[in-house]
């Protein structure tokens, strides 16, 4: 039976994290009784998280390993996720075990109704340091800025869209991040929606300074760019007048 919710995971050295996440998971995908995938995608890990994969292979019912030879990044990983993807929903999320499963017929159920074609869920309680929250508040709000996609929390990973969605992403730095951005230039109808979050137990952050400015940054000029050469490509077909739309909130 062909999938209807793909869930697509990018992991790099998450051995700790990954095997509780799978089984919260699981626990979540049986209650909603649609058929399944979950696709984990390995971005080259150097650690056990392959092991860890493979030991909850029979609690997780349509459980995948894409492994990837070398890391990549988490965009390119969620890119290649995207792509082996076959259900109607597809819903992404963090592997390090903060994102909560738990939340996501909520997100599901906002993308089955029609109130939004991507879900975004919208930490308003992070259980991260604060140095790292102040850090993230900043970004966001100058991406919110520069690109008026309306988010307030473009960085978190638990989200659910409509398939036709994953098409306006491309392989890029950081272009999970800008997703939600890309999709209302799009046309898309983006809404943001509370969700839990969770301490990370185990490992560290693999996102730095250079992660979390330097890099950012540059993709949010090449983003911004990519979006003004579109639009005006748009309207050079069009004839019309300039127009923006934003997220919901």
């Amino acid at each position: 039976m062909s999938p209807e919710i793909s869930v697509v995971i990018p992991v790099y050295n998450e051995a700790g994290n990954l095997r509780p996440l799978l089984r919260r998971l699981a626990a979540v995908l049986s209650r909603l009784g649609r058929p399944a995938e979950v696709l984990v995608v390995n971005d080259g890990s150097t650690d056990g998280t392959a092991v860890e994969i493979a030991a909850v292979a029979g609690e997780v019912a349509g459980l995948r390993e894409l492994r990837l030879p070398s890391q990549s990044g988490q965009a390119h990983a969620l890119w290649v996720g995207l792509q082996a993807a076959a259900g109607g929903y597809i819903v992404t999320l963090d592997g390090d075990g903060q994102d909560d499963p738990e939340d996501i017929p909520l997100l599901l159920a906002a993308v089955a109704k029609g109130e939004a074609d991507l879900a975004c869920g919208w930490r308003v309680d992070r259980q991260d340091t604060r140095l790292r929250r102040a850090m993230s508040a900043l970004a966001n709000a100058v991406r919110r800025g520069v690109l008026r996609d309306g988010l307030h929390d473009a960085g978190c990973q638990l989200r659910v869209f409509r398939r036709a969605v994953g098409g306006v992403m491309r392989p890029g730095t950081l272009m999970q991040t800008f997703l939600p951005a890309l999709a209302v230039a799009a046309g898309f109808r983006v809404r943001e929606y509370p969700v839990r979050h969770h301490a990370r137990r185990h490992g560290a952050s693999h996102y730095g300074l250079a992660q979390l400015w330097w890099r950012p940054a540059v993709a949010l000029v090449a983003v911004a760019w990519r979006l003004r050469r579109e639009r005006r490509a748009r309207f050079a077909r069009s004839g019309t007048g300039r127009g923006r739309r934003g997220a919901t909130p």
